[in-house]
């Protein structure tokens, strides 16, 4: 049996998690700084890495407490190393550093699109790859192939915005505020997107694009002025949904004809979405076994740091101890 204590620190999510052996979430202690950055409709870096240093301490003795554990039962501490916001990034990987030395552990960076996959892990312990992953979250869309652990084939991905991106600026638009997401999938449930229909974007391959949506969005709002009702936001809400989801599960319909693959994992803030949940179970349909996580695991936490880091660390992968860890905001995959 092995512990890892995972730290989140990317973006405007404060998680500090123990995982055992990659696959039992042991505890995940996770704070959101919605609050701290509603007033400025979006997360200021500057606010969001003095906060992530300000809690870290005490989500990091709840996270021990919850788990039943000190240091002494620790055997690896994993820390986000990228993609995020610098500053963040920087708090989070110097904390698992001083740790590393205080407690003579192993400290492994983590790179956090790979966090989004091994979270599909802990919500299906059996889950091995070969897979077919699609990450939607709000600064990625990507489409992937995971034949072995720690192996990741990029088939598809935005060409501009990804799609939490558009779902907050869609949403900023209907005067939803923030976060924008998780508020427009709410007014959808109260639209008919047939009342109010928006382009579907459609590029040839595997690409995604949803900056014409956008723009499709604001002209339709534009078109109807101070005439715009409540229904009429919530039918553009639903509308604007719809067309994400259906892009999105679109090319991975497409991808899943050209390269079946026993297993398909849809991860990230945006695997949170209600129709997109709903949409993918009857996309994939009995041609493969679909693991979406739970909606904690789909928003950055700890725990999925914990079990790619652990992960990262057994078959000796990129960013795996031992060594330094650098931190890197625009690490791909």
């Amino acid at each position: 049996m092995a512990l890892t204590l995972g730290i989140e620190t990317s973006c405007d999510e404060t998680s500090v998690a123990v995982v055992e052996d990659g696959r039992r979430i042991l505890s995940n202690v996770i704070h959101s700084q919605v609050e701290l950055h509603k007033e400025f409709g979006g997360v200021v870096p500057e606010l969001a890495a003095r906060d992530h240093l300000e809690r870290l301490p005490q989500l990091l003795e709840m996270a021990m407490k919850i788990a039943g554990v000190n240091s002494d039962g620790i055997d690896l501490i994993a820390a986000t190393r990228g993609p995020g916001l610098a500053g963040c990034l920087l708090v989070g990987v110097g904390v698992g550093e001083g740790l590393s030395a205080a407690w003579s552990k192993p400290l492994a960076g983590v790179n956090h699109l790979w966090g989004h996959i091994y979270a599909a892990m802990l919500a299906r312990p059996d889950l091995e790859p070969p897979l077919l992953g699609l990450v939607v979250s709000g600064a990625h869309s990507d489409l992937v192939r995971m034949p072995e652990h720690g192996r990741f084939e990029v088939i598809g991905r935005t060409r501009d915005d990804a799609a939490g991106e558009a779902f907050d600026k869609a949403a900023r638009m209907l005067g939803l505020g923030y976060p924008g997401g998780p508020a427009l999938d709410r007014l959808a449930r109260t639209g008919e997107a047939r009342r109010q229909p928006l382009p579907k974007p459609s590029l040839p391959g595997l690409e995604y694009s949803f900056s014409g949506l956008k723009t499709a969005l604001l002209y339709r709002l534009r078109d109807l002025g101070d005439k715009a009702t409540e229904q009429d936001k919530a039918d553009l809400a639903a509308s604007f949904e719809r067309s994400v989801v259906e892009s999105l599960l679109e090319k991975l319909d497409t991808a899943l004809n050209d390269h079946p693959y026993p297993e398909v994992v849809i991860s990230g803030g945006v695997a949170a979405n209600t129709l997109l949940r709903k949409r993918a179970a009857e996309v994939v349909g009995d041609r493969a076994r679909l693991t979406m996580p739970p909606l904690e695991l789909c928003t950055d936490n700890a725990a999925m740091i914990a079990a790619a880091g652990y992960f990262s660390s057994v078959f000796h992968l990129p960013g795996g101890p031992p060594g330094p860890v650098t931190v890197d905001p625009s690490l791909g995959w």
